[in-house]
């Protein structure tokens, strides 16, 4: 099966986008697809072009398996909403001229979360005729009113009849939480067009391990009981709360590591500058590879979000790494991210932006030795059902279904197994 993917990000860029979709496409192909990707040049989130790229019209790389076009689109950090919608609209027409250029696919996939590249694909599988299908991993517009970047206009309810435009041209509509599925359902999207593909971990790069000894000596992290945030800096993290309770913890034995890039870094490191936050550490984002190391030197790691019902059904994918590496989680989440924490009994859940709340977690962690093992264990143990080998192998034959190839065996390779490792420094 010949299929063609559409994706703003892809490695070496380092946000769940680009993760998601490399983990997937490097599967798909090792399982003997076709698989063509179409993307930009990497540069996201510092809008800095990695080293050994440059900004052409068009360019072609393999990538474990996967043909990988890149094309022309305005560059731009990931900051500001008039020059992000210019990227995202550049990439709308190269990327539908680039896919065009490629020969006839089986089957054309694009995802989101900002859904001019989805429209790119729509258009571009109507031109050859054949299913398009719609990845929703944001429920964008709505985030962009959730985090304050667009205020209601006439410009934001036409991005909603887009959004609703897509969902009816798509054959097929992936979607990553059971949420966004209730969601579309009750916006009139027919059930049998919707399929929940979560979220996961690739468990061949991603397990327990002791403490990186070399991290801790680099950033000076000997002895203190470490929380860590590990992801993009951006509006709908509320990372304020984090340094709030540092704040609070400042005579405590405790070091908040925030490793990772995005439009709010710089204002939050010049907080913890004002507020002589010595217990707060910054590390820019790191090369995927480090990741595992990074991780194991965490004894506990944050994931939050802003306080706004959109974000009941988000599912943080950072979630599943955490997972992975055996990492109690600080879930600063509602709705169907605290269930899948609580069931799994793999972390604590605080209430979004409550710093009190985080800080009376942190020092439960902290004092109770016992609870950290127990935690860490059920994290283990949930992350097997969360693994990219599953998640990759369900969508994939979702896709065969609506191109109407032969669908392959149910099982295919072992839960953890490891994929190629050419992918050229990609990074979280």
């Amino acid at each position: 099966m010949k299929i063609l993917f559409l994706t703003d990000n892809f490695p070496p860029e380092r946000n769940a986008p680009a993760s998601r979709t490399y983990e997937h496409t490097v599967r798909w192909a090792g399982r003997g697809e076709d698989v063509t990707v179409v993307t930009g040049v990497p540069n996201f989130p510092e809008g800095k072009i990695h080293p050994g790229y440059r900004n052409r019209l068009y360019q072609t790389e393999q990538r474990d398996g996967v043909r990988v076009v890149r094309v022309w689109t305005y560059v731009t950090a990931n900051e500001g909403f008039l020059k992000r919608t210019l990227d995202y609209a550049s990439f709308l027409a190269s990327g539908a001229a680039g896919a065009l250029a490629q020969t006839r696919p089986d089957v054309v996939v694009a995802t989101s979360p900002q859904f001019f590249t989805a429209v790119a694909g729509c258009l571009v599988a109507a031109a050859w005729r054949v299913p398009f299908v719609f990845e929703v991993r944001d429920l964008w517009p709505d985030s962009i009113r959730a985090v304050g970047a667009l205020r209601e206009s006439r410009a934001l309810r036409a991005l909603e009849r887009l959004e609703l435009f897509l969902y009816r041209r798509a054959a097929r509509i992936v979607v990553v939480t059971e949420a966004y599925r209730d969601n579309l359902l009750a916006r009139g999207v027919p059930a049998a067009k919707i399929e929940v593909v979560p979220n996961g971990v690739d468990l061949g790069r991603f397990g327990p391990q002791p403490k990186d000894r070399a991290v801790l000596d680099r950033h000076a992290l000997n002895g203190d009981f470490i929380v860590s945030y590990i992801g993009t800096h951006g509006l709908a993290h509320r990372l304020e709360t984090v340094l709030d309770a540092a704040k609070g913890m400042r005579e405590e034995p405790v070091t908040f590591l925030l490793i990772g890039s995005g439009a709010r870094k710089r204002e939050l490191v010049e907080h913890a500058t004002r507020e002589r936050l010595r217990n707060v550490r910054f590390v820019d984002s790191r090369p995927r590879e480090e990741m595992p190391s990074y991780w194991s030197i965490s004894d506990a790691t944050i994931v939050p979000l802003r306080r706004d019902p959109l974000f009941r059904t988000t599912v943080p994918s950072k979630m599943f790494e955490a997972m992975g590496m055996g990492i109690p989680i600080l879930l600063g989440v509602e709705g169907e991210a605290r269930r899948l924490v609580e069931e799994a009994d793999a972390g604590i859940a605080f209430p979004p932006e409550d710093s009190e709340q985080l800080m009376s977690a942190i020092r439960r962690l902290m004092a109770d030795g016992p609870l950290r093992e127990r935690l860490r264990a059920n994290a283990l143990a949930a992350s097997r059902r969360y693994s990219r080998d599953t998640t990759a192998d369900t969508m994939l034959r979702g896709l065969q279904r609506i191109a109407r190839v032969p669908v392959m065996a149910e099982v295919a390779a072992p839960s953890g197994s490891p994929v190629p490792s050419g992918d050229r420094g990609m990074v979280l």
